[in-house]
């Protein structure tokens, strides 16, 4: 089980649960079609966005093996909600999970996101005890592939037309890091 010391807090960002009246800015990026493109859904409508904040309430805490952690990234500045990140939690048995982030392309190109999911990766690694976290893109997003990579994930594969996504056929890209090469960068 794991239950985040909220909030986290970055030199830049505040890491948290979601809250309700994070809707409108939610709705900012979700509603975008750049920021949906590799992703498995379109652009939300605002009452889609509503159902998938109040997922994200309730995903506060990790109690289970397949069920997420969701954690808003506002900006400490502002105030500002930026960011969504999840931590999966994939197999308590060979504990494993998978990370994933969706942030506002208004405050991409600063490592915000870099910072944001350094701290999940410290979650799932030091709070859950996982041995391996995995992170997976469309092979077309290089800024998602470029951010595992700026967090010292590894890239395990390039699965060649593995799924029909959005009426084609999509590659996919595999990153990873293992529990002794995330300590082995924050002793480093």
């Amino acid at each position: 089980m794991l239950k985040p010391p909220y909030p986290i807090e970055t030199p830049r960002l505040l890491l948290r649960p979601f809250a309700p009246g994070d809707l409108d800015d939610l709705h900012s990026f979700r509603s975008l079609p750049e920021v949906t493109r590799y992703l498995y859904w379109e652009p939300h409508s605002r009452e889609e966005t509503r159902a998938v904040l109040e997922e994200k309430i309730g995903g506060s805490e990790l109690r289970q093996e397949g069920r997420a952690l969701s954690v808003a990234a506002e900006l400490r500045e502002s105030g500002a909600l930026i960011g969504d990140l999840s931590l999966f939690w994939r197999s308590r048995e060979h504990r494993q999970g998978e990370i994933g982030f969706v942030f506002h392309p208004g405050h991409q190109g600063r490592g915000l996101a870099t910072e944001a999911a350094r701290e999940i990766l410290r979650l799932g690694f030091d709070g859950l005890g996982l041995h391996r976290i995995f992170g997976r893109c469309d092979a077309r997003n290089t800024a998602s592939a470029r951010l595992m990579e700026r967090l010292g994930m590894r890239r395990e594969a390039h699965l060649v037309e593995n799924e029909l996504f959005k009426g084609e056929w999509g590659d996919e890209l595999i990153y990873a890091m293992l529990r002794r090469e995330w300590s082995e960068r924050a002793s480093g």
